[in-house]
């Protein structure tokens, strides 16, 4: 059965690109393709804001390329979408005609409010922020707006991008203190025009290619030991320090700098203004970057058949859903497993309290879902390879630091490999939260030998006490529970030692 595909492609001022995307048997999206190359067709709108016959050859050209690679791909379904330069062009209907007639794409040219809203659905619908504001910085125009509760409030789209804010203010190389200061004021006073955006205080989530790289740069200084930069956070702190070290380099020097892409180093210096300027205008110190951005609220948009606002844990179970059929999980037997390791978690909860039992709970859930997920990889080896999957992969929803509690959760096997996993994450948990993480995954675990055979036999548990140290757990089953005992006996010491009780296993069959 073939796949479901379909294209978009993003004619933007500084770069112009064609991502692929196919669905999933789960229903989620994927990318297959996405590939980038650099126009800056900004630089070729006269003073009469119309587009030269250079920069629509050039474009032309390039949409030519992107045919054959859709042709070759057979993807018929293409969203062809430009933003500012086109936009602003007073020759934007002749653009138009001249793409369709040597390409056959309908170029779709996006107001200012649909660019806007585009990047804040992909960022609502990924990202476990309820608050926040967004920025999309390209290269003639920065779109910004302001949620809550995961519903559109404000939105504004500046005329200027990096490329037109490096023409206009950086005319020396490394940037001068007057250059600086003149950019610094003209952003302020733009977003002076924006009331609501003042001391916001709420987290600033940035979309395109500056923010990433600014994230990619911050990941190599502090050499981040995770993957991934979808839903990297960052202080306001570490934006200023990246802005005080790229400001003094010239040009040839950035372009040296891990993290930061070659065609960006001459730009990347406006773009640290304005995100600098937002936080500080906005009173907002954490700054956050979002891979999902306007493409993909274009192709969510236009392949889901609702609209409806999603929460944090909608979006994680999505993703969890999205692994499972990844990795060839059996989502029955892992629904089955999770509420197994609910009801092992409430049983347990009157000796054990977590200062937040909801969010354990969620934890204890997904970790048991996703148990051991790496047997897909390896059976001998399931545990690195269920730690390795979960810490370096994207999962929307989570946070870097809740991705790798997940892992850990997941791919417990005992205390000696968990410390193993933790060696180059020390000061990201405390000793409460690692106890806690010990006892998740012993309870994920445990939950596992309780479904063995996958059978889904196990019925009812109940943790009986007996003396201050010692329990009884009472396993009814509506079948032989021989394998499930096997498994269970076998395992029970690692929930024991996390819990520092012992417990004897009574199991039974129901007539």
């Amino acid at each position: 059965m073939l796949k479901k595909k379909w294209a978009v492609i993003d004619i933007g001022s500084n770069t112009i690109r064609l991502v692929i995307y196919s669905k999933g048997q789960g229903g989620s999206y994927k990318e297959e393709e996405n590939i980038k190359t650099v126009a800056r067709l900004n630089q070729y709108l006269n003073p009469e804001y119309e587009l030269q016959k250079e920069g629509i050859n050039l474009l032309i050209n390039i949409l030519q390329g992107f045919k054959e690679i859709l042709h070759f791909h057979q993807v018929i379904e293409i969203h062809c979408v430009a933003t500012a330069t086109v936009r602003q062009a007073k020759n934007q209907r002749e653009i138009q005609v001249l793409v369709k007639e040597q390409t056959g794409f309908d170029m779709k040219v996006l107001s200012e409010t649909e660019e806007a809203y585009f990047g804040f659905y992909a960022v609502s619908r990924s990202t476990p922020i309820d608050t926040g504001i967004t920025i999309d910085m390209g290269g003639g125009s920065t779109e910004i707006t302001f949620f809550q509760d995961r519903k559109l409030i404000h939105y504004h789209s500046f005329p200027f991008g990096v490329v037109s804010l490096k023409k206009q203010f950086i005319h020396n190389d490394p940037i001068t203190s007057q250059e600086r200061k003149n950019l610094a004021d003209f952003i302020q006073a733009s977003f002076a025009q924006l009331p609501w955006l003042k001391n916001l205080q709420v987290p600033v989530i940035a979309i395109g290619g500056s923010a990433r790289n600014i994230a990619q740069i911050d990941q190599n200084f502090k050499k981040y030991p995770l993957a991934g930069i979808h839903q990297y956070v960052m202080c306001y702190s570490d934006l200023q320090k990246i802005q005080m070290y790229l400001a003094q380099l010239t040009i040839e020097q950035r372009e040296r700098v891990e993290g930061l892409s070659k065609d960006r180093a001459d730009i990347i210096v406006p773009a640290l203004e304005v995100f600098v300027g937002l936080c500080e205008y906005s009173q907002s110190y954490s700054f956050m970057f979002s891979k999902k951005g306007l493409r993909d609220g274009i192709s969510m948009s236009a392949n889901e058949m609702s609209e409806e606002v999603l929460t944090t844990n909608q979006i994680i179970h999505d993703s969890v859903v999205e692994l499972l059929i990844d990795y060839d999980v059996d989502i029955k037997h892992a629904r089955h497993r999770a509420r197994l390791a609910e009801s092992l978690l409430d049983e347990i909860g009157t000796d054990y309290h977590s200062d937040n039992q909801a969010a354990l709970r969620n934890f204890v859930n997904k970790g048991a879902q996703l148990y051991y997920l790496g047997q897909y990889i390896d059976d001998d080896s399931s545990s690195q390879h269920t730690f390795y999957l979960l810490a370096n992969q994207s999962i929307n929803g989570l946070l870097h630091k809740d991705r790798l509690k997940l892992a850990y959760i997941a791919s417990y096997k005992n205390k000696t490999l968990l410390k193993q996993y933790y060696l180059p994450f020390t000061e990201w948990f405390t000793k409460t939260e690692m106890e806690e993480i010990r006892l998740a995954g012993a309870i994920a675990k445990l939950a596992c030998a309780l479904d063995a055979s996958k059978r889904g036999i196990v019925e009812e548990m109940h943790l009986k006490k007996r003396t201050a140290d010692t329990f009884e757990l009472v396993i009814s089953c509506k079948g032989n529970p021989f394998v499930e005992q096997y498994e269970t006996e076998k395992h029970i010491r690692q929930l024991e030692k996390a819990l520092e009780k012992t417990i004897t296993l009574k199991f039974f069959q129901n007539k």
